[in-house]
């Protein structure tokens, strides 16, 4: 990854800005294009895969960087779990359950997902309790159904109840073609969803509660005299994999949802429906290395750090800085980087007040005619209003301006 000063000097060369709905001024260009490198030639496709549906993702953008069949509805098998993950996040951070809740493995937990059925299981004993965070290490690592359901029962009261939560989330997340029927995967009438919005559900949970997510690379976990090991074997063999879920159930076939960062390049991958377990996790590895090898990931601003400055009518201060409240970073072909263009859009005139954070603009990064990323573009600082002779001689100023 080249130098952040170094790419911003690059980028700040060739911003164009979009004032209202005046004409687009183009500064000076990025640096000189480079000679033709071996990187600029066509990205070869993508390795074949074996699975009924699969998708590579950029995490950083959510761009689809290669795939088969993912929109199509796909039984979801134990990676429903990271749902299951994602809810059990978002209620810790409302406050509504607590890391140290005494979770209990009731009977009908027990029942439906213990050791005594086919599925995976825990391993936590019936009718007696475990920490929230225990138990949801026994759903993550040991892909337990009965923990699964536990958790559900603990924070819904039912796996109905839970379930609803569940699609509550999932419209929030942005899934479109999802519905949960049960916290566990276990087949279920109309329990789907699709390889795409698994993938954007894996990224969800990495964004938003990646102390959750740490959780998926964990190797193993024993309970009581049992230790069990994450099924997910690409932990073993790329140590730049660090989760996220596998899944299995006969008429699924196997699953595997994996990502995996390099430097600042994360990207997600799912399979569904592969025809064995090896071929899930070679498939998977497979992916990930093609995307790292034809694809490359830069950071282009930081978050918080002033990329314009604009001028403001009637305020206390004359001008406000602007940037982004994230980082934005892009993933792109390899060997593309200089053919880069941001384009800033900002309206003609900036009137005070501004409060710090206020959206004034958006930043747009364009790669041959088509927007890569797009992000809003953010007061740095509150600008209050002046005084009321400094704001007449602003009105008579752009007045005479307009």
């Amino acid at each position: 990854m080249k130098s952040p000063a170094r790419l911003a000097a690059v980028l700040a060369a060739g911003l164009t800005l979009t004032l209202g709905l005046a004409v687009a001024q183009t500064g000076p260009a990025p640096n000189n294009q480079p000679p033709p490198a071996i990187d600029e030639l066509p990205i070869p496709p993508p390795p074949t895969v074996d699975a009924k549906a699969w998708i590579l993702i950029d995490y950083a953008s959510g761009n689809v960087l290669a795939g088969q069949n993912y929109d199509t509805p796909v039984e979801p098998a134990s990676i429903t779990k990271v749902m299951t993950s994602y809810v059990v996040a978002a209620e810790l951070k409302a406050g509504k359950v607590k890391r140290d809740d005494p979770v209990m493995m009731t009977e009908n937990a027990w029942r439906k997902g213990g050791a005594g059925t086919e599925g995976s299981y825990s391993g936590f004993e019936v009718n007696k309790t475990a920490p929230l965070i225990e138990m949801e290490k026994g759903m993550v690592v040991q892909s337990g159904n009965d923990a699964a359901i536990a958790l559900a029962e603990h924070i819904a009261g039912s796996e109905d109840a839970f379930a609803a939560l569940m699609n509550q989330y999932a419209k929030r997340i942005g899934l479109k073609k999802t519905h949960w029927m049960n916290p566990d995967g276990l087949p279920a009438d109309g329990h789907i969803t699709t390889a795409h919005d698994l993938a954007l559900l894996g990224r969800a949970l990495i964004h938003d509660f990646p102390e959750s997510y740490s959780l998926n690379k964990i190797k193993e976990y024993t309970v009581g005299p049992i230790t069990q090991t994450n099924r997910n074997r690409l932990l073993w063999r790329d140590p730049s994999v660090d989760g996220i879920k596998t899944g299995h159930t006969a008429s699924a076939g196997y699953c595997l949802m994996a990502s995996a960062q390099r430097g600042d390049q994360r990207l997600i991958s799912v399979v569904m429906g592969e025809p064995t377990e090896p071929k899930r996790v070679d498939d998977s590895q497979a992916l990930l290395n093609w995307g790292f090898r034809f694809f490359e990931t830069h950071k282009l601003y930081d978050a918080a750090k002033p990329i314009s400055t604009q001028k403001v009518w009637k305020g206390q201060q004359n001008v406000v800085r602007l940037g982004l409240s994230e980082p934005m970073l892009v993933t792109l072909p390899r060997g593309r980087y200089q053919q880069l263009k941001p384009v800033m859009d900002v309206p003609k005139s900036l009137v005070a007040p501004i409060k710090k954070g206020q959206q004034i603009g958006t930043v747009r990064v364009m790669l041959g005619g088509k927007v890569l990323a797009q992000r809003p573009l953010v007061a740095l600082d509150a600008v209050e209003e002046a005084g009321f002779f400094k704001r007449l001689w602003h009105e008579l100023l752009m007045w005479w301006n307009s």
